[in-house]
């Protein structure tokens, strides 16, 4: 069993060190654990930091392409790499690596294919009060639009299977913990959370640079991932809305019609035509959505073959530097 442990890493040479050092080179049910980061796009000396401490293979973006690509680019990576179990932590070692076992033994033991490690949200100091009941409320719509239990949606410390890392796929360039976690419920995949410990914060959150644009966004990304995996509910909803509204405010008109009263109702009837043309063609997009949806799991079933196969083995063979043990890959092999 091999264990690969990447980090997504952007300008992190100040403190990326510090999160290798903490790294385990043995973890309990594993005969081989390897470290690799990907480096997205940095200025820095990153790569160069990585080397020194040990890392095992670098993968590099020719240009910035934020954490969700760099997360995705990492599991590729990992699987080319043969990774049975692949551990994503931080380059700013906000979370404690001697929780590593704890992470992977709900995969060991068959029991979950993606693992989440839950933060002490109350008790961090740096957390704001704000931060604090945001990432709850966060966590919280998460389970609901996922259908899972996690306690920390945007911990990105987690354990997943080689299994679940073939079925991901990202669509945000912006932040992958709360897609994963959605499209993993939505996948039926199994996914559970284990309590973990964090340290000691060693800079400020580069994600979170305001808390109204990471809510907007989040929110966003939440409503996206709806939409992907569960269109024909979503406009279906919408489409039965407006053409139940559309037909109770006809009907009121048809009643006040036939009582006498329906010369001072008209705008009614031009409302209620309105309202059943939008919702019958609400339904309508229902149902182009769900056909292309049904196209789109065809698609990621093809790419998941591929991904076991050697199609993704041999891309990244003709890019492999065997000297360096680094991996260069492309922007338009990873985008």
């Amino acid at each position: 069993m091999k264990l690969i442990i990447q980090i997504p890493c952007y300008n992190e040479a100040e403190t990326l060190a510090i999160a290798l050092a903490a790294l385990p080179r043995k973890v309990a049910g594993f005969d081989c654990v390897e470290w690799l980061i990907i480096d997205d796009g940095s200025s820095d000396d990153t790569v160069s930091v990585a080397r020194k401490n040990g890392v095992d293979h670098v993968v590099r973006h020719t240009r910035n392409q934020g954490l969700a690509r760099a997360f995705i680019t990492g599991l590729e990576a990992c699987l080319h790499l043969k990774a049975d179990v692949i551990v994503n932590t931080d380059a700013d070692n906000q979370y404690d690596a001697e929780d590593i076992p704890a992470l992977t033994a709900p995969i060991l033991g068959k029991q979950a294919d993606i693992v989440i490690g839950a933060r002490p949200i109350a008790t961090i100091e740096h957390f704001s009060p704000w931060k604090k009941i945001l990432q709850k409320l966060g966590s919280w719509v998460v389970r609901v639009a996922s259908k899972t239990d996690i306690a920390d949606a945007t911990s990105g410390f987690r354990a997943i299977s080689r299994t679940a890392a073939q079925n991901l796929t990202v669509f945000s360039s912006y932040t992958y913990t709360l897609e994963t976690i959605i499209q993993a419920g939505q996948k039926n995949m199994s996914v559970t959370s284990v309590p973990i410990r964090v340290n000691e914060d060693l800079r400020p959150s580069r994600l979170v640079k305001s808390i109204s644009s990471y809510v907007s966004r989040s929110m966003v990304t939440i409503v996206r991932i709806f939409i992907i995996y569960r269109p024909f509910r979503f406009f279906g909803s919408i489409g039965a809305a407006l053409f139940a509204a559309g037909l109770l405010i006809g009907l009121r008109f048809l009643w006040k019609y036939l009582g006498g009263d329906g010369n001072g109702h008209i705008q009614s009837l031009i409302l209620a035509a309105v309202l059943l043309v939008m919702g019958f063609q609400t339904l309508l997009v229902a149902f182009l959505a769900d056909l292309l949806a049904a196209n789109r799991k065809l698609i990621e079933d093809i790419r998941f073959r591929l991904r076991d196969d050697k199609g993704v083995n041999a891309v990244l063979d003709r890019s492999l530097d065997h000297d360096t043990q680094e991996t260069p890959v492309p922007d338009e092999i990873v985008a």
